[in-house]
């Protein structure tokens, strides 16, 4: 159920000290002390701008940190990597956000995007390659009260996740009529769906364990219901064209790029008036990691002819350290959770 993501990043490592590195530290001062022309004339003379220093800061992280937004550009032109991370997983984006320099935190928003528009892609597609939700789709699954998980103890779907799916959930039957589901997980949207009692509500899952409890917990015998199992890639075909209401997307072992083939199909699938929305878990240990996601999204799918509005949810009460005993990772870090509501443009 959660989406995963991939781009290159560069994290803090310290090596001996050689003349070069004096250069790079030299770098590092003088992005920090803001000045202009020195950061210039080091650049020029070959000064490493990948470079972490004692503290496990680049020059773009400083330049970051005191919000100049000259040096930030000499460095991001010089090749300096927008998504190197600090020792406490702190990126120049989060560094600039956190110190509200807006000027800054804009540039590097707009170089994220673009590197992932176009190199993350490349790196997205190699990384799909070698890690398949098809190994999911085979993988023992666990099932207790408040979670599922995987074979490798991942949280698949959880419990504190209920609000957000009641409000998914209420944004996709703003319509009422046909709703479609994608990835049933814990059943904690369909559920919540069920409530707006809605003509027909459909709902896609491809685990075949997943399923087996579906089946076993009635909702195969819901008058409603109808629940097509396999991949969604394989029985999208199936659906009759402009016949939904409302629609939601939310698997798990996916990637960007699958999210970015399900969204060629929405033109097909939803109605003129309808509403879409997804699980928003892109980069949920990263706040600047994920805005620069939210805003990929949304651009990519205004070019299919939708709007996007970003709803903000707190969910910094809701995830305790006790929620997360016996789950592997932490794959949601931030307070708030921003629900997509996406719908045809006028």
């Amino acid at each position: 159920m959660r989406f995963f993501y991939c781009f290159s990043i560069c994290n803090a490592s310290f090596a001996l000290f050689c003349p070069a590195m004096e250069e790079a530290d030299q770098l590092c001062l003088a992005a920090k002390s803001g000045d202009l022309k020195k950061v210039q004339t080091l650049i020029y003379s070959g000064a490493d701008v990948t470079h972490f220093d004692n503290d496990g800061l680049t020059p773009l992280m400083h330049a970051a940190k005191i919000g100049n937004a000259e040096i930030v550009t000499a460095l991001l032109e010089s090749g300096a990597p927008w998504n190197a991370l600090s020792p406490s997983n702190l990126s120049a984006g989060d560094f600039a956000m956190e110190a509200g320099h807006q000027e800054t935190f804009d540039l590097l928003l707009k170089t994220g995007i673009q590197s992932e528009l176009i190199l993350g892609t490349i790196a997205r597609n190699q990384t799909k390659n070698e890690y398949s939700n098809q190994e999911y789709l085979q993988d023992r699954v666990s099932f207790s009260e408040d979670k599922l998980m995987d074979s490798e103890s991942k949280g698949v779907m959880m419990a504190w996740e209920k609000p957000l799916m009641e409000a998914h959930a209420k944004a996709i039957c703003l319509n009422g009529g046909h709703i479609l589901n994608v990835g049933f997980g814990m059943g904690l949207v369909d559920t919540a769906i069920q409530r707006y009692n809605p003509v027909k509500h459909t709902i896609i899952e491809a685990h075949p364990e997943v399923y087996k409890r579906m089946i076993e917990s009635g909702w195969g015998e819901k008058e409603n219901v109808k629940i097509v199992f396999g991949r969604w890639q394989d029985v999208l075909d199936k659906l009759d064209d402009n016949s939904f209401d409302g629609i939601f997307f939310d698997t798990y072992g996916e990637y960007y790029e699958d999210l970015r083939e399900f969204h060629q199909h929405l033109p097909r699938l939803l109605k003129p008036d309808g509403v879409y929305s997804y699980f928003n878990g892109f980069c949920g240990s990263n706040a600047f990691f994920h805005v620069v996601y939210c805003n990929l999204v949304t651009l990519e799918i205004e070019n299919l002819g939708f709007s996007t509005q970003l709803i903000p949810l707190p969910v910094k009460d809701c995830l305790g350290d006790e929620v997360w005993e016996g789950v592997k990772q932490k794959y949601w870090q931030l307070d708030t959770y921003y629900l997509p509501v996406c719908q045809f443009s006028d």
